[in-house]
């Protein structure tokens, strides 16, 4: 190996080592280094070489390769797992002894289980024991009632094995845990804002963190069977609190992937309500008023079997009936500021608008009396003083845009 290596050398032509900057030698010596330490390391999955040789050719193989893990010989492997079964067996038994007794006795034995099974997986990563080990560590974490970390547990589980035969379970375990640190805050939550006992609940921010589970949920299995209750939860905590935009945004994505979902009703007549609550006023964008009466549309279409129950369609109509106030109070607004300036031609047009569109509105009325109160004024109002801009004309005209050849503008 040697050989062929001072061969390859040899092979390149020599160079000028006299003018090369010392900084340049010295990356090429460390190149030539860290070469040698590669070869020399070549067998590194060979148990008869010493510990540090061995951990240096697995630092070498994952600097080089780019590989996570080093590569083992039978043997090793054969070690590994061995190690790793022991310690998954430990932890087993611990496990069920600790099922037997109370849930308060018995927590102390789930974790001493948990750091077994961690134990295990970390003896043989990457493997189907390390995969079972990562979930019972995050099951024993569970029932010893220490959520924080049982959710960190399954979070791990995820991201080593995102394929896992445990998806199912770690999820419905994830969402429980989302949910009860939800309804505790819900309930009142704690008189202290930092946590410092209670080992179910994480430090601060307990239903911040709960939404966040959801929303991994979610993330980490898309086409999961909690996927879509994930994304309703957190949408309706996010309502709860009164973050409008952040539950819509939820919502819509509800809507939008989840077509079959036993939530998509609720998510519309939601949907609404939050569109509605976004609205800034009458001077701002009427976006989301078009958005909710869209959303009236689709409901009142999708869901008639649903719109025969008296509640649900007195619901919807207020919601449109709210939605044509919001945008008869924005004509009248216009109309009113029109007025103001004396353009009167412009403020007829708003003020008639809003009759032939919103008429049973509380807005039509008013619209109606004051057409009436300046139906005889100009449409344009008279320039004040007018003489005094032909005595007075504009010292410098404008000149106009020139367009050149190149495109640009000048004057």
């Amino acid at each position: 190996m040697l050989n062929r290596f001072r061969t390859a050398r040899s092979i390149r032509p020599p160079e000028n080592t006299a003018s090369r900057p010392a900084s340049r030698q010295k990356v090429s010596r460390r190149r030539l280094t860290v070469g040698m330490l590669v070869l020399a390391a070549a067998g590194c999955a060979a148990p008869s070489q010493p510990l540090w040789v061995r951990s240096m050719g697995n630092q070498a193989n994952r600097l080089f390769n780019g590989g996570e893990l080093p590569p083992m010989s039978a043997q090793e492997r054969e070690e590994r797992l061995a190690k790793a079964q022991t310690h998954f067996q430990i932890g087993d038994q611990v496990f069920r002894e600790a099922s037997r007794k109370r849930r308060d006795a018995a927590a102390k034995d789930f974790v001493k289980a948990a750091k077994q099974f961690d134990k295990a997986a970390k003896a043989h990563p990457g493997s189907a024991i390390a995969q079972d080990a990562r979930f019972m560590q995050a099951e024993s974490l569970f029932f010893a009632d220490q959520l924080p970390k049982a959710e960190q547990a399954y979070a791990k589980l995820q991201k080593e094995f995102p394929n896992s035969r445990h998806n199912d379970r770690a999820a419905a375990r994830l969402f429980s845990i989302a949910q009860y640190w939800i309804e505790t805050e819900r309930a009142g939550g704690s008189v202290i804002p930092v946590n410092f006992t209670d080992e179910k609940r994480p430090w601060f921010d307990v239903d911040g963190h709960g939404i966040r589970v959801l929303d991994q949920i979610r993330y980490d299995d898309p086409s999961g069977r909690l996927a879509d209750d994930a994304t309703m939860a957190a949408a309706v905590e996010y309502f709860r609190q009164g973050k409008y935009a952040d539950a819509d945004e939820f919502l819509t994505d509800l809507r939008e992937t989840f077509t079959d979902s036993d939530h998509l009703f609720n998510a519309y007549l939601l949907g609404i309500r939050c569109k509605l609550e976004m609205y800034a006023g009458p001077k701002y964008s009427q976006l989301t008023l078009e958005e909710a009466e869209k959303l009236i549309r689709q409901t009142r279409t999708r869901f008639p079997d649903k719109m025969r129950d008296p509640e649900i369609a007195e619901q919807i109509a207020r919601s449109a009936a709210e939605v044509d106030y919001r945008k008869a109070e924005r004509l009248f607004v216009r109309a009113q500021y029109r007025e103001r300036r004396r353009e009167y031609g412009a403020a007829r047009l708003y003020y008639q608008q809003l009759l032939d569109e919103f008429d049973k509105t509380p807005y039509a009325e008013q619209a109606t009396t004051r057409i009436a109160a300046i139906q005889s004024y100009p449409d344009i109002p008279t320039r004040p003083l007018i003489w005094l801009t032909k005595i007075f004309p504009e010292a410098k005209r404008a000149k106009p845009l020139i367009t050149t050849e190149s495109g640009t503008l000048l004057r």
